[in-house]
């Protein structure tokens, strides 16, 4: 974070200076991005506390059947099981205008973008940590006392607050402030159900991953969310002040309160089925041809994941990632936990301990994420597991140490003092009495940690190389290509994985509670003193719990097991130093291309002699462009494809690349995409088109659009979607066209600020979004890639497209060649050439612009092919950038 923090007083060219903080700041939507991140953040904060409160006191403070209460302990976590990714795809598909639930009920109950999407999607997000660390808690609140309460004839309501309540403000108000960041930096849900409700994430999503990337601007906007943990690290101060720890946990009977059991078994059904009802869709659509459009019955998404060669190396991947950030995180937390909890370290440290994990929970992954990326591009770590691991630890870090801590804490005070009476050291008594009473603790830290590590994406995604992908990378590639069936699929298969683990750790933690009778417990108690407090009761001493024999044969065994496991993982692991692709001599070959450009990549290469000699690898356009511009020639790769701007702005940065040697085919040289440096050659050219779905557009009742000009039009209003150009380069392809046709005056202004005004919440920070929204049915027009519009009518769906009247205009995407030096693959340059000199031809038939002489313009070619009449630079983006944001603004306050 010291990288990130310097990074803010830098230039691009890392001179010092303030102009980045006077740059965010003079930003109206800086501060309401900041009011509206901490409005719905604290809203679905309070949400989650108390719905979590209310799931976890059915558990543990009600006489409801046993396997009713494991229901609702499994049924809470099964949201965190799944890709944050696919939350704001699942609220659309069930609230939306063509969605699940919309359909049952045969209307749309509700508005699902702005605030009330981003507060339905932040409470399911949040829910289970909530659940997990209250949950925790109350394992350690001895009930006893409720009894005792009753007794000394205190109300039902004074007997809920004394003895339930009371003991677990601490850890309430800490779940409420774990769901409050977790909130405040996720940027994934308002990717999806943000609308125009800026949040603060997303302006860092933006500045960070956009389509003109600035990692200065970034920090400073990552540093500004900092500044909450500040505040969070002063109440974690006071709030131990309400600690409380018990002589002795009793598992005793508790009193008969039928009205309470059924309340709480009700409450607990209706808030379940709520949050599972939105993730049914994930069960359902990786089972149908295509929603909601083809119902059929089908197995082919599923056959079609497995049937990826190379699925079953990435899967494993992810499994061993997750297994090893499970293993060294709990030892981490543990040991953290132990710091602050149980030993006589200076209350200073204890404090710094609290303030990083404070800190840590407070960064975006996509943030850390970079900050890893800058501190070691270029060093052994680059690319293997165990940078991945050591990002997934530090990410995951604040929600275990807090439910270690919890568990530690709640324990006697004594039992140190006494077993040194005894004789024993810290150590033993930590290993022999502490840590079997943490057990289940640990376990459930295991389970936690597991899970986050295979369903993260924001961290991980910067970090992996050829032979480190993992499945969330993947899934976070196919949302780039529109494959959102695919994307479901996907995430089935990572929830099944989780469920396994889950079950598993509930069989390892299962156990019979051994209870006395409620009458001999309370009877104890009151005779020490008919009002003692929990505090005081505490302050006794207490003996050592006995050691189950057999308990202790099974933790040898698992004990043993565990660390034969371990070294197993460890030695597989240290394998991925030496195991890399380079290591291989294998050509690394990075892309953002689409399938259909891939394959022909493929084709092209096979057919040529290089089969099995290089390694291809797709990412998503920012996170490509993320890691091109912060490693340079540090990249892993040898070559890559990537849009031309990028790879220009690579160069101009960072001079990373070679001229090519190898390609014979001469541009056209007729226009700007026909024109290219000697360091790259333009591989395809991506136009852009307005589509529709067919049935929508006849039940809105609208004509189908032929224009710009068109979409302008107020009774499009809440029918389009369109892509934002700060978010998503598609977008300048739309502001190039109406830019060309009626300039940056008072028309081209108009027009633009119309269209923006009619998106409404539809203004997509995605290239693909707009096809997503119009697949979906949410809207009946969109902008966007018209190969992918093309490919969808191909495929019977009721989309059709138009080529615009004002032009269909480009971006070429590049191949290149990286330099560096002697450690140049010499393969490179010839792959290169033979992708453009033999790939062209089936490239030419989903992208029908020719770019080299003698191609000619296949029939399917757009009707007004246009090329925008300037260089496209990242200072004409960064122009028509600012054209756009003005629009976006008079969109908003009209």
């Amino acid at each position: 974070m010291v990288l990130v923090l310097a990074k803010s007083f830098q230039t691009g060219d890392g001179a010092a200076t303030m102009a980045n903080y006077t740059a965010i700041l003079s930003r109206p939507e800086f501060l309401t991005s900041v009011f509206n991140s901490l409005k719905v953040a604290a809203a679905a904060a309070l949400v989650a506390m108390l719905l979590a409160f209310l799931l976890a006191y059915a558990v543990n403070c009600t006489n409801l059947p046993p396997k009713f209460k494991k229901a609702i302990a499994l049924l809470t976590q099964v949201p965190m099981l799944l890709p944050t990714i696919t939350y704001g795809f699942a609220i659309i598909y069930s609230f939306g205008k063509e969605g699940l639930i919309t359909k049952l009920f045969g209307h749309q109950l509700f508005d699902i973008y702005g605030f009330n999407g981003l507060l339905i999607g932040y409470v399911i997000y949040t829910l289970p940590t909530c659940f997990l660390l209250i949950n925790n808690s109350f394992q350690f609140v001895d009930k006893k006392f409720i009894i005792v309460s009753h007794i000394m004839g205190d109300s039902h309501i004074k007997t809920f607050f004394v003895t339930t309540v009371r003991p677990l403000i601490g850890t309430m108000c800490v779940a409420f402030i774990q769901s409050f960041f977790l909130s405040f930096t996720d940027y994934g849900i308002p990717t999806s159900v943000g609308g125009t409700y800026d949040v603060l994430a997303m302006t860092l999503f933006n500045q960070m991953l956009g389509s003109i990337p600035n990692f200065n601007r970034g920090a400073v906007i990552a540093v500004f969310m900092l500044i909450p943990s500040i505040i969070s690290i002063i109440l974690m101060t006071i709030l131990e002040k309400y600690s409380i720890r018990y002589s002795k946990v009793s598992q005793i009977d508790l009193p008969e309160g039928k009205k309470r059991d059924l309340f709480c078994a009700i409450a607990s059904v209706v808030v379940l089925v709520c949050v599972l009802s939105v993730f049914a869709v994930i069960l359902l659509i990786p089972f149908v041809e295509m929603w909601p459009f083809k119902l059929n019955f089908t197995l082919s998404h599923i056959t079609g994941i497995f049937a990826d060669s190379e699925l079953t190396a990435v899967f494993t991947n992810s499994v061993y990632v997750a297994v090893m950030t499970a293993i060294l995180g709990c030892l981490f937390a543990y040991a953290a936990a132990l710091v602050t909890s149980r030993s006589k370290l200076p209350a200073a440290a204890k404090r710094f301990v609290d303030s990083i994990s404070s800190i840590i929970n407070t960064v975006p992954g996509m943030v850390l994420g970079i900050a890893f990326l800058f501190a070691f591009s270029g060093t052994p770590m680059q690319n293997t597991f165990w940078i991945l691991i050591i990002a997934n630890m530090i990410h995951y870090f604040a929600t275990p140490y807090q439910m270690m801590k919890d568990s530690l804490s709640k324990m006697n005070a004594s039992w140190e003092t006494t077993a040194k009476l005894m004789g024993d050291s810290w150590f033993k008594t930590i290993v022999r009495v502490v840590t079997p009473n943490a057990w289940p603790t640990v376990l459930q830290v295991f389970g936690y940690y597991f899970v986050n590590a295979m369903v993260t994406i924001s961290a991980v995604v910067f970090l992996t190389g050829a032979k480190t992908q993992v499945i969330t990378t993947k899934i976070s590639a196919l949302q780039h290509l529109a494959k959102f069936d695919d994307i479901f699929a996907l995430s089935l298969l990572i929830l099944v994985t989780n469920l396994v683990v889950k079950g598993v750790i509930a069989f390892a933690t299962r156990k019979k509670p051994v209870k006395v009778k409620a009458t001999e417990a309370a009877a104890a108690t009151v005779k020490q003193g008919a009002r003692k407090t929990a505090e005081q009761i505490a302050a006794g001493n207490f003996a050592l719990p006995p050691i189950n024999p057999r308990s202790h044969g099974r933790n040898v065994v698992t004990g043993i097991a565990s660390g034969v496991a371990a070294a197993i993982l460890v030695a597989f692991g240290f394998g991925a130093f030496s195991g890399t692709a380079a290591a291989s001599q294998q050509v690394v070959i990075y892309t953002n291309a689409d399938d259909e450009a891939v394959a022909a990549f493929e084709h092209a290469l096979d057919n040529n002699g290089y089969k099995g000699k290089y390694i291809m690898q797709s990412f998503g356009t920012s996170e490509l462009g993320g890691k091109m511009l912060a490693e340079g020639k540090s990249l892993e790769a040898d070559m890559l494809t990537m849009s031309s701007y990028y790879v220009d702005s690579a160069q101009q940065r960072n001079h990373m690349f070679a001229d090519l040697t190898d390609v014979h085919s001469k541009l056209l040289n007729t226009n700007e995409n026909t024109k290219a440096p000697k360091y790259r050659s333009p591989t395809t050219a991506q136009e852009g088109a307005i589509f529709y779905n067919t049935e929508a557009i006849k039940q809105a009742g609208v004509p189908v659009p032929k224009s710009f000009k068109d979409l302008a039009d107020p009774k499009y209003k809440g029918l389009i979607s369109v892509p934002d150009m700060e978010g998503s380069s598609t977008g300048w392809l739309m502001v190039q066209a109406i830019v060309g046709a009626y300039g940056t005056g008072d028309e081209g202004r108009q027009i633009l600020t119309d269209i923006y005004k009619n998106a409404g919440p539809h203004l997509e920070q995605s290239g693909s979004g707009p096809l997503k929204s119009v697949r979906s049915g949410e809207v009946a027009v969109g902008f966007g890639l018209r190969h992918q519009a093309a490919a969808d009518k191909k495929k019977g769906l009721p989309i059709d497209y138009v080529d615009p009247t004002e032009g269909n205009y480009s971006l070429t995407e590049s191949v290149a060649v990286l330099d560096k030096g002697a450690k140049t693959n010499p393969l490179a340059q010839k792959m290169a050439g033979v992708i453009i000199d033999q790939g062209r031809k089936e490239l030419l038939e989903t992208y029908p612009t020719p770019l080299y002489q003698g191609e000619k313009e296949p029939s399917n070619g757009s009707k007004y092919p246009k090329t925008f009449d300037k260089p496209l630079t990242v200072d004409l983006l960064q122009q028509h950038q600012d054209f756009s944001e003005a629009c976006k603004r008079a969109a908003k306050e009209g």
